[in-house]
């Protein structure tokens, strides 16, 4: 049986850790996909749970010198992950504070040297006695998390950023123990530095500075990239804080607070005005106005009675109501929305996949830079402090954070930007791939159209007033179970209040009804219906055709044997679906309608539209055959539709977008799942998915060219190491801070 489990993984530091797990538990029998996600510290893993256990993945990744655990799946687990962040985050802050302030008298030295300020203090912040004993307990104290990383790294016989980091301000520390306590002063290669600064006295070339500095700025790196990285995870936070925290349960007749977790399927609860509904559930008695805008987006509060569903994280507004609790915890339609926000944000994009190539191998290659720079100095110049000072400077600038970190951050905050735009994107390949579609499939009902008829004309034959003629009709179609018939009855009580019963009722398949009411015998249905009964139909064929033309469903009724109006009902278009099928086009998308509907009607509902291309009297079991033809005319092919009668369409093409709105989402069908409903999210989609691409593609660039660029002029000894660290640092910080700026788009 294939699982999915998601491992939190500690320790990570770099995209050469990430590809090494990957790798590694890729090597495992039965593990069939890997993505470790750098950004969120997580590995999400498909295995046959016959072959292996996540016991088994766990102890492969504690092997390589990782912490490894399974992922809770409750908000309880989200909130202790949250903590666990948060602090990180203090215990970065806390040693990148007291690692500042240990290295600003190096810094001042160093400063006041270049400077050439000859000031007595500069003598006693030189002194290399003064500087050991500042510069070790940053080296060896503050900087054991880069020595403990790279030990685990090394026994594992892999290489990482730690390694690099470690090595290169070992090598600054141990140059400078050399040159301060082992040479003396004025004897050591390159010592005559200081002699305009002081020529009675000569000071020794020390370079504590570089490896307490470029510690403390990789501290601060990191803690400007963790606060970033928690940034980038706002939209989980926020759906998280729709959860409520306890619900008020009826249990042995009594009512009693309970945590959310506690509660079961079958409880009954009661929701009081201003309360969240803490699960999902149908309401047995009482009504309310309940604001579901947190999943539909629509300001208004809906109206809720006895045998309406509700949907837990709505806020109930007015009245109080019991309802039965029918999924509860991970079940619930908010859970799954968490769950689908937080599986995309853990996935790759195919974007990705020579980053990480790159990554595997980038440390490894580094080091061995470092080592024939260092070589090529001292064999061609015989300098070796040159060489040593370059092959750190090569160490420490090299940064394979910026290459892992690219394109996770982006698809974290594009996913996100998509949830609170009520558009769930479920994973980052599907993400790529929106932005080349070219050809989108619209199913018709229900997706171009509201899928409920509605009642658009009714034209008088006969003397009787159009209000008396609705009013019998919907009297007429009260007990009526067939959609038009409940359409004309709505329309009824929507404009005239109170609708009687009809004294006597029958339903005629395939033809209509009959109704009495009072005085008067009714009919509504077809021609044939109204022949039938001897009802003279006259010269209205004209009429009805130029409704079918318009899309709608033309009825006869007649009173007490006589014609006395026609009554169109037709499925009307959603309000923004004329306006989003213009979007796409300008997008350079092709749209295509696909209906059972007849051509004629079809083609009438495409023309309200927009649409030219019609795929008409389609079978539901046909329309993934429509969807694999268009695939293999080469198009990149998105459909839309219910996400349930549609599936094989939806699956057929290359992704798959379930319009849905509130419980009745299908968030498991689709590649994409339009929770509001709304036609005009699928541009937005497309949309936010050019944007995120641009991001990633730009923070790749980046990442690569600043490597590229800094590695060469490291080795040339033409970067300080100072400089090469803070440019290593904040190299994250601008992919990160790149990424972030996608939280300012509008989809």
């Amino acid at each position: 049986m294939v699982k999915k489990e998601t491992l939190e993984i500690t320790g990570m530091s770099c995209a050469a850790c990430a590809a090494r797990i990957e790798k590694r538990l890729g090597r495992i029998d039965g593990v069939q996909k890997v993505a470790v996600n750098l950004a969120t510290g997580k590995a999400t893993v498909e295995y046959d749970s016959a072959r292996v256990a996540a016991t088994d993945m766990v102890k492969a990744v504690e092997a390589l010198g990782y912490g490894a655990r399974v992922a809770g799946e409750t908000a309880g687990a989200a909130g202790e992950r949250e903590k666990e962040r948060a602090k990180e985050i203090k215990r970065l802050r806390a040693e990148f504070i007291l690692s500042a302030v240990l290295s600003f008298p190096l810094l001042l030295a160093m400063i006041l040297a270049l400077a050439n300020v000859d000031l007595p203090i500069l003598h006693f912040l030189h002194n290399e006695y003064f500087q050991l004993v500042i510069a070790t307990p940053v080296q060896f104290i503050i900087g054991s998390r880069f020595y403990r990383n790279a030990f685990r790294a090394l026994k594992a016989r892999s290489a990482n950023m730690d390694v690099l980091i470690a090595m290169g301000t070992s090598a600054a520390y141990l140059f400078s123990i050399y040159n301060g306590f082992l040479v003396p002063a004025g004897q050591g290669p390159g010592a005559v530095m200081e002699e305009a600064i002081a020529k009675e006295v000569m000071m020794k070339e020390l370079y504590f500075e570089a490896s307490a500095i470029i510690i403390t700025l990789v501290l601060l790196g990191k803690y400007l990239e963790a606060i970033a990285k928690g940034r980038t995870s706002e939209a989980i936070k926020k759906l998280m804080g729709l959860q409520a925290k306890t619900a008020r349960v009826i249990r042995d007749g009594t009512e009693a607070d309970i945590l959310i977790e506690e509660v079961v399927v079958g409880d009954i609860i009661v929701v009081r005005p201003g309360e969240k509904v803490p699960v999902d559930g149908k309401i047995l008695e009482g009504h309310s106005s309940i604001d579901e805008s947190m999943l539909t987006g629509e300001s208004l509060p809906v109206e809720k009675q006895a045998g309406d569903n509700v949907t837990g994280g709505t806020i109930n507004r007015f009245g109080t109501f019991k309802f039965e609790a029918t999924r509860v915890g991970k079940d619930t339609v908010l859970s799954q929305i968490i769950k689908m926000v937080e599986d995309a944000q853990g996935s790759k994009a195919p974007i990705q996949k020579f980053a990480d190539r790159v990554a595997g191998v980038f440390v490894p290659s580094v080091m061995g830079i470092a080592a024939v720079t260092f070589l090529s100095w001292y064999l061609l110049t015989g300098d070796y402090t040159a060489g040593i000072i370059s092959a750190v400077s090569v160490l420490v600038i090299a940064c394979p954070c910026a290459l892992g970190l690219a394109t996770p951050t982006a698809i974290m905050v594009g996913t996100g930007k998509g949830a609170e735009n009520g558009i769930l994107i479920k994973s980052g390949e599907h993400l790529e791939m929106a932005c080349r579609i070219n050809a989108m499939v619209l199913d018709k009902t229900g997706t171009i159209t509201k899928g409920r008829p509605e009642v658009t004309d009714i034209l008088t034959l006969g003397d009787m007033p159009g209000n008396e003629i609705l009013r019998l009709a919907a009297i007429a179609e009260k007990k009526s179970e067939h959609p038009l018939g409940e359409a004309i009855y709505e329309k009824g009580k929507t404009e005239l209040g109170s609708i009687p019963d009809p004294v006597r009722f029958e339903a005629i398949p395939g033809r209509g009804i009959a109704a009495v009411t009072g005085q008067d015998e009714i009919y509504i249905g077809t021609r044939k219906l109204m022949m039938e009964k001897g009802i003279d139909t006259g010269m209205i064929g004209e009429s009805i055709v130029r409704f079918e033309e318009e899309g709608k469903t033309a009825m006869l009724m007649a009173v007490n044997g006589k014609i006395e109006a026609i009554i169109a009902v037709a499925d009307t278009l959603r309000e923004n679906s004329k306006e989003a099928v213009k979007e796409l086009k300008e997008m350079g998308v092709e749209v295509y309608m696909i209906t059972g509907d007849n051509r004629k009607t079809a083609v009438a509902i495409a023309k309200q539209a927009g649409i030219e291309n019609v795929l008409a009297e389609v079978l539901p079991g046909n329309k993934a055959e429509e969807v694999e033809k268009l695939k293999k005319q080469g198009k990149i092919v998105a459909m839309a539709g219910d996400g349930i009668n549609d599936a094989p369409a939806l699956a057929m093409a290359d992704i798959g977008i379930a319009i849905g709105t509130g419980t009745d989402v299908a968030i498991e069908t689709a590649d994409i799942t339009l929770i509001r409903g709304d036609l005009a999210a699928i541009p937005a989609a497309i949309r936010l998915s050019k944007k995120t691409m641009r991001k990633i593609k730009q923070n790749l660039f980046w990442a690569f060219i600043y490597n590229v660029i800094g590695i060469p002029f490291a080795a040339l000894g033409m970067l300080n190491p100072i400089i090469a660290g803070a440019a290593m640092a904040f190299s994250s910080v601008s992919v990160v801070s790149n990424s972030l700026s996608l939280k300012r788009f509008r989809p």
